[in-house]
């Protein structure tokens, strides 16, 4: 493939051979894995040349921080659906811990295997610019939950950010367990636990 289709008509018009790349690498990536899966296998599943992805991206590895770009992303608007909702801070608190139980219910083609930032961090080497991406979307997962503490505790910032790396650590964790085990129940237990802890404090 390669025709009209794939060009951008205008400087901020998607590119339809782009989105369908990103969406193979996503299910490749996310199943297989980053290192197992090659070029070949993901412009077969989008339907595209190889030639496309090389028009849309300038290797793997810039296909794979695309990937991960676009994770952090759809993380976040699960975030925002749930803080919809949310309406002090406590609540915005739990709105993250939902957000990453309705991550781990989404359907995926082989089950859930935990969070796909991080899987792919493992397998990139120290300095690639892919982990940086993943440590910056834990970075602010962890800022989230120092916002809605330091509205909490206004008078406490220092222990409302120790408070919000106690609870990433505690996110975090449950998302490694549910990972191993392929659902979100480790992270519905962590969410109640959270809550245990916000009456606390």
């Amino acid at each position: 493939m390669g025709g009209a289709d794939e060009a951008t008509t205008g400087s901020t018009r998607p590119r339809p051979a782009r989105n369908r790349l990103l969406a193979a690498a996503a299910r490749r990536f996310y199943a297989d894995g980053v290192s197992a899966t090659g070029i070949d296998t993901i412009t077969a599943e989008a339907g595209v040349a190889k030639k496309s992805l090389y028009n849309n991206f300038s290797s793997k590895a810039d296909l794979v921080r695309a990937y991960l770009d676009a994770r952090h992303e759809e993380w976040l608007e699960l975030y925002r659906l749930r803080l919809e909702q949310a309406h002090d801070p406590r609540a915005g608190v739990l709105a993250v811990f939902d957000a990453y139980a309705d991550h781990a219910e989404a359907a995926y083609e082989h089950g859930f295997r935990g969070c796909g930032l991080l899987n792919a961090a493992a397998e990139l080497p120290v300095g690639d610019e892919g982990r940086a991406v993943v440590r910056r979307h834990k970075e602010e997962v962890e800022r989230l939950l120092a916002g809605h503490l330091e509205r909490l505790l206004p008078d406490r910032p220092d222990r409302a950010r120790a408070r919000a790396e106690h609870l990433a650590f505690l996110l975090e964790g449950a998302m490694a367990r549910a990972g191993l085990e392929g659902g979100s129940t480790r992270l519905r237990h962590a969410r109640a636990m959270a809550a245990d802890l916000l009456e606390q404090w």
